[in-house]
C-alpha cells in the first residue's frame, strides 16, 4: 500500500497543473518478481516517478520508453529480467518476465480516481481492465468507485467479473467476447488500506506509530493522557482521539471508526485503562471487532482484565467466556523475534498483524518455497 502514498499526491499535483503523465502498473508475471501484479508507478513529463514496478532493475527503462510507447494509446509491454534474455543492461535481476500496462491521463484519471476514493474511505476495491485488442484500458470497478451511468453489453460483463472478484476478495483472469474477438481481462483487487489503532500515547508507542506509517497504513493514537496523546508527539498519525475512559463502552466519540479490517494494539501500561477499552471493543458486534487485537504484558494480566470488562459490560465473567474472549486476543501481542527494545517490540508486533492481515504463514521464505510444489515456483 505505500506506493499510492506516493503516488496519489504526485498524481494530485499534476492534475492540478493540468499536466500529463503516464501510469505503469504490473499486470502479469512470469517466474520470479520483486513486485507482484498490480504494482504501480506514476511517471511525469519533468522525470519526476512515485511507486515501483520492480526491485529497482526496471525503473528506469520503463521511464526512458514510456512516453513515445504511449503516444497512440495505452500498450503492454514485456520487460525480462532473465540472464539471457532481454536488453536490460544490468545482466541478470529478479529472473523473471514482467508484463507492465503503460498508459496516459486519459485512461489512468478513472483508475487514479477511484484508488484515490478507496485509499481515502479505507475500503476494497476490484478492477476489472481490459488487457487485448482495441479497447485495452477501460476499466469497469466494484467497491466505493462510483458505477458507470451506462454500461454496454461488454461493459456490463466487466462489471460482473469485478463484483465476483470483489465478492471472492481475490484477483483473477477471465476472456469475454468484445465486439465478437475472445479478450483477456485481468482483475485486480486491492484490499483495504490496513488501520492502526494505537491505544496508548507513551514513548514504546512512537517506534509502532513510524513503523506503521513507513508501510502506508492509516494510523490512530487514542489515549485518556491528553497531554501525551498530541500531534507533536505524534506527527505523521491520521487521527487522535482524547479519550474518557469510564464512559468509552458506553459513549465511545464517533472518532473511534474501527473497521472491521483494522488492527487494535492496547499499550497504555494501564490496567484501568487496559480495562474500559476492552469492554469497548469486546462490546461491539463480532463482525465489527478489529482483525487483531493485541495488547502488552502477560497473559495473567490481560485474563484479569477480561474479567473486570466483562463486570462493566454488565455479564457474568465465567471462566468460558473469559477462555472465548483470550482466542480474539493476541496477548501478548507480538512474534517470537527476540525483542527487548521499544523498536523491537514494534517490529514484532507489526509482524503479527501483517500475518494475521494477510493469513500469511510467516515461516521462513526458504521454508516456504521448499515445501511448494516445483510449477508454483515458475
Amino acid at each position: 500500500m505505500t506506493d499510492l502514498e506516493h503516488i496519489l499526491p504526485l498524481w494530485q499535483e499534476l492534475e492540478r497543473a493540468g499536466a500529463e503523465y503516464v501510469l505503469a502498473t504490473v499486470v502479469e508475471v512470469q517466474g520470479s518478481s520483486y513486485r507482484r501484479p498490480g504494482a504501480r508507478m506514476l511517471l511525469a513529463a519533468d522525470g519526476r516517478r512515485a511507486g515501483t514496478v520492480s526491485g529497482g532493475c526496471l525503473e528506469a527503462e520503463v521511464a526512458k520508453k514510456a512516453w513515445w510507447l504511449t503516444e497512440r494509446g495505452p500498450v503492454i509491454e514485456r520487460y525480462s529480467t532473465l540472464e539471457d534474455d532481454g536488453d536490460l543492461p544490468y545482466g541478470s535481476g529478479c529472473g523473471g518476465v514482467i508484463f507492465i500496462l503503460l498508459e496516459r491521463s486519459a485512461t489512468a484519471r478513472p483508475l487514479l480516481e477511484a484508488l484515490h476514493a478507496a485509499w481515502s474511505a479505507r475500503e476494497p476495491l476490484a478492477i476489472a481492465t481490459v488487457l487485448e485488442g482495441p479497447h485495452i484500458g477501460p476499466r469497469v470497478f466494484a467497491g466505493s468507485a462510483p458505477a458507470l451511468s451506462q454500461l454496454t453489453s461488454w461493459q456490463a460483463n466487466l462489471e460482473e467479473l469485478a463484483c465476483a472478484a470483489f465478492e471472492e476478495r481475490k484477483p483473477r483472469e477471465e476472456r469475454i467476447a468484445i465486439d465478437g474477438t475472445e479478450t483477456r481481462i485481468w482483475v485486480d483487487y486491492r484490499t483495504a488500506r490496513p488501520g492502526l489503532w494505537i491505544f496508548g500515547a507513551g514513548d514504546d508507542a512512537k517506534p509502532l506509530h513510524n513503523l506503521a506509517r513507513e508501510l502506508g497504513w492509516f494510523v490512530a493514537i487514542a489515549d485518556g493522557r491528553t497531554h501525551l496523546a498530541t500531534a507533536q508527539r505524534f506527527p505523521a498519525a491520521d487521527i487522535i482521539v482524547p479519550l474518557h475512559i469510564e464512559n468509552l463502552h458506553r459513549t465511545a466519540p464517533a472518532e473511534l471508526d474501527l473497521h472491521p479490517g483494522d488492527a487494535a494494539v492496547l499499550a497504555t501500561h494501564s490496567y484501568e485503562q487496559d480495562t474500559h477499552i476492552l469492554a469497548f471493543l469486546l462490546s461491539r458486534a463480532l463482525e465489527r471487532r478489529p482483525n487483531y487485537i493485541g495488547i502488552l504484558g502477560p497473559q495473567r494480566r490481560t485474563r484479569e482484565a477480561l474479567v473486570d470488562a466483562a463486570r462493566l459490560l454488565g455479564l457474568t465473567p465465567t471462566t468460558a467466556l473469559v477462555d472465548e474472549w483470550l482466542e480474539q486476543i493476541n496477548g501478548p501481542t507480538g512474534l517470537d523475534l527476540g525483542a527487548d527494545t521499544p523498536a523491537s517490540i514494534a517490529l514484532s508486533i507489526l509482524a503479527e498483524i501483517q500475518k494475521s492481515l494477510t493469513a500469511a504463514s510467516a515461516l521462513p521464505l526458504k521454508q516456504v518455497r521448499a515445501m511448494r510444489p516445483v510449477e508454483s515456483q515458475r
